[in-house]
């Protein structure tokens, strides 16, 4: 079992030794594979996760044929925020964007935790406000924005959540979490590329500039920068 000195879960990371003693005993850890589904609309959550180093994107079905990212969850929080809202059932489908490393927790034992240990209430609490807040914009900037600053503000994000400069990603599957045609998203990537902010080759692409990333972004990177920074300090 991983240790809370080890992990890289920041939710986790903020509970004092002693209400985490329990928490840990009943926290299982995984390995969460690229493409695995850990959630889909209308079906029960079985458990909640903690990413240590890993990526789960929220995404929400436009039609039979089509989905949209509406939001990311990585080392900064967890997966599975309707549980803590009385809700036992996803709103969204949760796919695994960046396999990596998990903690994870039966849903039933975690509501039990949760009630009764005010500290991870607190922090997820937070959490969801900086979760509500990502959503909220990340649909503006899918409205408003342009595909080139919309890709450099998901890269970083993406980026701020792993916490790594290269991710495994086709242009399709950026595609479907931008809700961009595959050759907007080849376009944009072209066009970072060109000016030496990001390399991309065999589904593989890497940030190789990140200042110069965060001028090409939009401001949504930096707005949902600061509410998750302002929800972490409280914590």
């Amino acid at each position: 079992m991983m240790e809370k000195s080890q992990m890289a879960n920041r939710v986790l990371a903020s509970i004092p030794p002693r209400d985490y003693k329990r928490l840990h005993a009943q926290l299982e850890p995984v390995k969460l594979k690229f493409g695995e589904v850990v959630f889909e609309p209308g079906k029960a959550i079985k458990h909640v996760y903690f990413p240590v180093d890993c990526l789960v994107s929220l995404l929400t079905a436009v039609d039979k044929r089509r989905s949209l990212e509406v939001g990311m969850v990585g080392n900064e929080g967890m997966a599975g925020m309707p549980f803590i809202l009385g809700m036992g059932v996803s709103g969204v489908r949760a796919i695994v964007q960046g396999g990596g490393n998990a903690l994870r927790m039966a849903s039933a034992p975690f509501r039990i935790e949760f009630d009764r240990n005010q500290p991870l209430q607190d922090a997820l609490y937070r959490y969801t406000y900086a979760l509500m807040a990502q959503i909220s914009q990340t649909a503006a900037c899918n409205r408003f924005h342009e595909a080139e600053p919309r890709l450099s503000r998901w890269l970083l994000m993406t980026r701020d959540r792993v916490g790594a400069d290269d991710f495994l990603l086709t242009h399709e599957f950026l595609a479907h979490m931008l809700g961009l045609r595959r050759e907007g998203v080849t376009e944009a990537a072209s066009a970072l590329k060109r000016r030496n902010l990001i390399s991309y080759s065999r589904g593989k692409i890497q940030i190789l500039d990140v200042k110069g990333l965060k001028k090409s972004s939009c401001s949504c990177y930096q707005t949902v920068k600061t509410v998750f920074d302002r929800a972490q300090a409280q914590i």
